[in-house]
């Protein structure tokens, strides 16, 4: 049996195992991981290999579901021909794919070689949440692997460049955000010196994007009321420098026990108060509420989300959405800014919450809102609204 042969029959096996779950487990990538872990047949070339035959399938899996049943062969030649031109794959594309045309870049091109929809690589309520998703450029973007991006926290740049250099990892500046490097998608810079130092956090431009358009003063005393692990927080300390403070918090103490590591290592611990329930008198500077949502800004990292989000779903977000803005609203002092944002495409989440919001929170305006959608930038997508107290 040829290795690309047994290759196949692998990947085959980890389908099977994957299928039951991935149209309904949110956490899937988990599941995945897990999955590749537990296989001690399997290296770590060959982990990216299965990884990205999985989530291939997954991005297009109106496209390649309904083969792994009826015609398996297919199924793994047409994931591999989807599948993006990683070195980990390229051999058994090579293989799998002899005598395809080369895999242009649009989903409709796609489409017109393999016979297929691309109307159905979205489902068909997305049309109403975020039409521009159903076209190009959008709908080709988010069928994208997405680049890796860091936030450069050192002001001293030298060393962090030099082990790039080192590594001969290929890197390149944003033209957007002054502290946001891309390098390729699959770096594992948690290896790195400068990882190590706090001279670096994984946070992707869009997400680095959304307290940029908050304009942050310096200094003052914000609250950052869904944390999670941190990535804003530490962008938010960072933004106010010294003594500008953060207070942290979450409902989920394992997320904040990764923050208060994170805090450690970037060297701002004394600025960041992590679970602090305390409110400071007359309120905070600034709140930021970066609800929990549907996740459909991050389907070019997360493409399970795309088949196991349902409008329905999405409604009940927008609900917890609201009453998480409207329960963190007054913690805001007079004349201090809210500060909105998902990581999500939808309408019912973004808009339409903040004019709920607003419809019964006057003395709230907004000063401006912005939808960041890739490709400009080269990224995830988010939402974000800037709300200013009256004073």
């Amino acid at each position: 049996m040829s290795r690309a042969r047994s290759q196949q029959r692998t990947f085959l096996g980890i389908v099977a195992l994957l299928r039951p779950h991935w149209r309904t487990d949110a956490s899937l990538p988990l599941r995945i991981e897990r999955t590749l872990a537990g296989d001690r047949r399997l290296g770590s070339r060959d982990r990216r290999l299965y990884r990205e035959l999985v989530y291939t399938a997954l991005r297009y899996l109106p496209w390649t579901e309904p083969l792994f049943d009826a015609r398996p062969d297919e199924a793994v030649r047409r994931t591999a021909w989807l599948a993006a031109e990683l070195p980990a794959v390229q051999m058994f594309r090579d293989e799998v794919t002899a005598g395809m045309p080369p895999c242009p870049a649009a989903a409709a091109d796609k489409a017109a070689i393999l016979g297929a929809d691309a109307a159905a690589l979205n489902p068909a309520w997305v049309q109403s949440e975020c039409p521009r998703a159903m076209v190009p450029p959008l709908r080709d973007v988010l069928l994208s692997r997405a680049p890796l991006w860091l936030r450069v926290q050192h002001a001293d740049r030298a060393p962090l460049y030099a082990e790039l250099h080192e590594l001969g990892w290929p890197w390149q500046a944003s033209s957007q955000v002054d502290d946001a490097i891309e390098l390729p998608a699959g770096t594992d810079i948690t290896r790195t010196r400068a990882f190590a130092a706090g001279a670096v956090e994984v946070q992707d431009v869009g997400s680095q994007l959304v307290l940029r358009a908050a304009g942050v003063p310096p200094g003052g005393h914000w609250l950052d009321a869904c944390a999670g692990a941190g990535g804003k927080t530490l962008q938010l300390a960072a933004l106010l420098g010294k003594p500008g403070r953060v207070t942290a918090r979450d409902i989920r103490p394992a997320a904040l026990d990764e923050l208060r590591l994170r805090a450690r290592r970037a060297g701002v611990a004394d600025q960041v108060a992590v679970g602090d329930p305390s409110d400071p008198p007359g309120g905070f500077d600034g709140v930021l509420v970066d609800a929990p949502c549907s996740g459909s800004g991050t389907w070019r990292r997360a493409p399970h989300l795309r088949w196991s989000t349902t409008l329905a779903g999405v409604r009940e977000d927008a609900a917890r959405q609201w009453k998480i803005l409207a329960e963190n609203a007054p913690r805001v002092r007079p004349g201090g800014l809210l500060v909105y944002a998902t990581c999500s495409l939808f309408r019912t989440e973004n808009e339409d919450v903040v004019a709920r919001f607003l419809a019964g929170a006057p003395e709230f305006s907004v000063e401006r809102s912005r939808s960041i959608l890739p490709p400009d930038p080269d990224g995830d997508g988010f939402f974000v609204a800037v709300l200013r107290r009256a004073g």
